[in-house]
């Protein structure tokens, strides 16, 4: 009672600064159906009650049901006008309360069964946001003092079921008296009733048979989740933990598969009954059932998507050389490299894509570093990884050709044959990069070459004909074939991949690691004096942050640039001369018109990170530039020898 007291009373000042009241207004639109759940944050109850605040966190559940019931009798009175009649239940329950008045004598009550469960009447969810103090967990920490409990954990999510209906009050009618009788669900399991427990059924002995009756039944949306572990979290030697996650209304269809998140909820027992029990012996399974679902960044604690830049943040981006600077601030640490690095960064931005009637040219630029042993080509793979906003990290040997385009498993729950994506799908819209290409098996390497151009990956196995989107750039790092690149043998030799595989990359990049006495003094200061303070050396500008890239590459991912026509004879005769040049000399890459694309690509990503609207020459040449300079770095001693 005091609870309830207290609840009306906080409703009433709940005001945040001046005479303004969330809670007011939330209930308006709750009454006239604008909305459908309400949130409490409990930073708000805090401020009013402190100890409210605990008791909620640690008895959760219960809680839910009062603050409910406080809303429901509050609603009526925040009702200013009437609403239209929205959907089936609203008829029913409207004329039942009508034949109730109708049909009752003035003194009965209602006998017990037939009374209206008030889950049926609510039209509303109340979900509980936890309050800012509170640390977010992580899945291992989650343990039985947390049962009942409101927490906060930190995952990512592994696996989405779809969305299903799920009931929560069964009515049932009888075919005898016609009475009405409604049973409330709290189980996953529910004993069905059978016999009418009317009065008059009971009294003439009719025995009638109940019946039930989905239409007049109420649903909510039903979702589960699957949560792991960041792998950074994992304790030495032990395998990352997932836990299931119940969702339920309008939280559902808020996450997809990949997506690192912070999820509020309730930690519960799972109750099973009958034979289910007896099976299971004395354990008993755990669920979280989710109040609250945030999005998070990779790596830092804050929420994704921060805001637009602002113009002076754009206006420290955009100073004069930006390109060179925003490429250097890709991995700092690493010494040189500077149009690997404008590379990378072209790979991140992305080109644009075209669909002219239903054909499909990829806008995403693919890059393969070819290097020697200790050219940091993985170190490059993982800071990118961990700056793309969606990435997959996978290595040559440790992935089978499943593994990366997606699986067909035994859903648990339903046991139907399921698809389940793999690195190549999760990435989708992101980056794959994928270490150790060369060590991959033939066999598992073909699997990427339709994700390379169609941007797609079909599957035709017993049961399960699809298509799935795997719309992301593919990086990818590998040896030569010996180990280390042989000068004396041609290129064929040392990199053995076959040319379907290569042509599918727009820039093949080779690193060769030539001693070079001042090169290599400069290369060891470096990194010397980043193992000494684990910082870059101090440069001659101010490089950007991980957060600020990210948010900067958002911004020009919206950009949609297009090709002039002046443009487009410079380019057509540009390709022309580099075939004609490929032709006479014996030895070098296969350019063929997917370089024209290439070409194309990467001119619209620079276009895009200048952020403007049209491409330019200057464009053009770079893109030009990258393109010899990865091929020159293919020929190497010959190209000074000959020259």
């Amino acid at each position: 009672e005091k609870v309830k007291r207290f609840l009306q009373d906080f409703y009433r000042d709940g005001a945040d600064g001046g005479k303004e009241f969330p809670y007011r207004q939330q209930l308006t639109a709750l009454a006239h159906r604008e909305c459908v759940a309400l949130y409490v944050a409990l930073d708000d109850v805090a401020e009013d009650d402190p100890e409210l605040a605990e008791a909620v966190c640690d008895n959760a559940k219960r809680y839910g049901r009062l603050f409910a019931d406080a809303v429901h009798e509050l609603l009526p009175l925040y009702k200013e006008r009437e609403v239209s009649r929205k959907d089936v239940l609203d008829v029913y329950i409207e004329h039942r309360l009508l034949l109730e008045q109708r049909g009752r004598d003035a003194g009965d009550a209602r006998s017990p069964q037939n009374q209206y469960p008030p889950e049926l009447l609510r039209r509303f969810e109340l979900y509980f946001r936890a309050p800012s103090t509170a640390k977010a967990r992580v899945v291992r920490d989650v343990k039985a003092d947390c049962i009942g409990k409101l927490v906060t954990v930190r995952g990512i999510v592994t696996r989405v079921t779809e969305v299903k209906p799920m009931m929560v009050v069964a009515t049932y009618s009888c075919d005898q008296c016609g009475a009405e009788t409604y049973q409330p669900i709290q189980s996953p399991t529910f004993m069905p009733l059978l016999m009418c427990p009317s009065r008059e059924c009971q009294t003439n002995r009719s025995g009638g048979r109940l019946y039930l009756q989905s239409r007049g039944s109420k649903f909510v949306k039903f979702q589960e989740l699957k949560m792991q572990e960041h792998t950074d979290q994992v304790p030495v030697g032990h395998l990352p933990r997932s836990i299931s996650v119940a969702v339920h209304g309008e939280n559902t269809r808020l996450a997809q598969p990949g997506d690192h998140v912070s999820i509020t909820g309730v930690f519960l027992p799972l109750l099973k009954t009958g034979f289910r029990q007896m099976a299971q012996g004395l354990l008993s399974e755990t669920y979280l059932e989710a109040h609250c679902i945030v999005k998070m960044n990779k790596s830092e604690e804050d929420e994704s998507g921060a805001g637009e830049l602002s113009e002076e943040e754009l206006r420290q981006i955009t100073e004069e050389d930006f390109y060179d600077k925003l490429a250097s601030s890709i991995a700092p640490e690493i010494y040189g490299h500077e149009d690997v690095k404008k590379a990378l960064l072209l790979l991140l931005v992305g080109g644009v894509d075209r669909n002219p009637h239903g054909m499909k040219i990829r806008g995403n630029i693919n890059i393969c570093l070819m290097g020697d042993p200790g050219v940091a080509k993985s170190q490059l793979l993982s800071y990118i990884d961990r700056l793309a906003p969606r990435s997959q990290y996978t290595t040559g040997r440790g992935s089978s050709g499943v593994g990366l385009t997606a699986a067909v498993l035994r859903d648990p729950l339903t046991g139907e044959l399921a698809l389940e994506g793999g690195a190549l799908v999760l990435a989708d819209r992101g980056v794959c990069c994928i270490d150790e290409f060369d060590k991959m098996l033939e066999a598992d390497r073909t699997a990427i070459h339709e994700v390379m151009e169609q941007q797609s990956i079909s599957i035709a196995k017993a049961g399960v004909l699809a298509t799935l989107n795997a719309r992301c750039a593919i990086l990818a790092a590998a040896n030569p074939a010996y180990g280390r690149y042989n000068p004396k043998r041609s290129l064929e030799h040392n990199i053995q991949l076959p040319a379907a595989l290569l042509s599918r990359f727009d820039l093949l990049w080779l690193i060769q690691d030539r001693p070079d006495r001042d090169n290599d003094l400069r290369l060891a200061q470096h990194i010397t004096y980043v193992h000494q303070h684990s910082r870059q050396p101090p440069c001659s500008f101010q490089q950007l942050d991980m957060k600020l890239m990210r948010r900067y590459i958002a911004t020009c991912k919206r950009k949609q640039p297009v090709v002039p026509e002046a443009l487009a004879d410079y380019i057509t005769a540009a390709y022309v001369e580099m075939r004609k040049e490929a032709w006479a000399s014996k030895d070098t890459t296969y350019t063929s018109a997917r370089t024209l694309l290439g070409i194309l690509r990467l001119a619209t990503a620079l276009a895009r990170l200048r952020l403007v609207d049209v491409v330019e020459k200057e464009d053009v040449n770079e893109a030009m530039r990258l393109m010899e300079m990865s091929k020159d770095s293919l020929l190497g001693d010959k190209g000074q020898q000959s020259r």
